[in-house]
């Protein structure tokens, strides 16, 4: 495997015990944070459903040494950023794609 991996890693949670500031914050950048507008970034994607209940980050992470330790830096980005913006949490899950296999074998096909 070599640095230039590639994977794309989506977080999900959902919301709890969100504050009233946190709950208006959401309800007003909700037009900011629309699934149509996400994309995999190195600094994460943040959407959420139009109730506030829940959301997804989605995070491209370069270099990692398997699925597992990309996942691994996803969820600790993930939950950073939820702690930093003030918004309660809980049962996150983690998905990975390894898109430089995908690229592969896109290639190998052709």
């Amino acid at each position: 495997m070599n640095a230039a991996q590639v994977y794309r890693v989506t977080v999900r949670g959902r919301f709890a015990d969100l504050s009233e500031q946190a709950r208006r914050y959401l309800q007003a950048a909700r037009d900011e944070h629309d699934l149509f507008l996400s994309a995999y970034t190195e600094e994460g994607t943040f959407t959420y459903d139009e109730r506030v209940q829940f959301f997804n980050l989605r995070y491209e992470v370069r270099g990692a040494a398997h699925d597992a330790a990309a996942g691994e830096r996803g969820a600790r980005e993930a939950e950073q950023f939820l702690r930093t913006m003030g918004f309660g949490f809980k049962g996150l899950k983690v998905d990975v794609v390894d898109a430089t296999a995908i690229w592969d074998d896109a290639q190998q096909r052709r």
